[in-house]
């Protein structure tokens, strides 16, 4: 299984990797019933801790997206349904701005500062690509 994670990324990789495998299930590259590497296995490929990767595989459990059966391994379960896709859509976007905005703080920028320039790149995007 190749996963596409960039650690340069300000989402954070748990959520790379729930993305890359919601995807490769969704593109049919991944089937239902199929095994995946483990924790380790994963962690080992990818060179990333095994916290990272148990957290990956959690919350993918928990959406029904894989099951783990203890003793026998974690597998594909099936393709996520529109709830599931929407739910991740906007876990992600939540991620990505809360990483924004962590690193924003870490720079020395304020929660008013922050919020200005925020607004101001709201309104530039939206006269650039529409409301949609």
């Amino acid at each position: 299984m190749k996963l596409n994670i960039d650690p340069d990324s300000s989402v954070p990789i748990y959520v790379q990797i729930e993305d890359s495998i919601h995807s490769q299930i969704a593109a049919g590259q991944l089937q239902p019933g199929e095994q995946l590497p483990t924790i380790r296995e994963l962690a080992a490929d990818i060179r990333v801790n095994l916290n990272t990767v148990a957290r990956a595989y959690h919350e993918l459990d928990r959406d029904g997206v894989i099951s783990t059966q203890r003793g026998k391994g974690t597998f594909v379960t099936g393709v996520p349904d529109k709830e599931q896709i929407e739910r991740k859509r906007q876990k992600l976007l939540h991620s990505i701005i809360e990483a924004v905005l962590e690193e924003a703080q870490n720079l020395g920028y304020s929660p008013s500062e922050i919020k200005k320039a925020f607004q101001e790149e709201m309104k530039v995007w939206i006269e650039k690509n529409g409301e949609q």
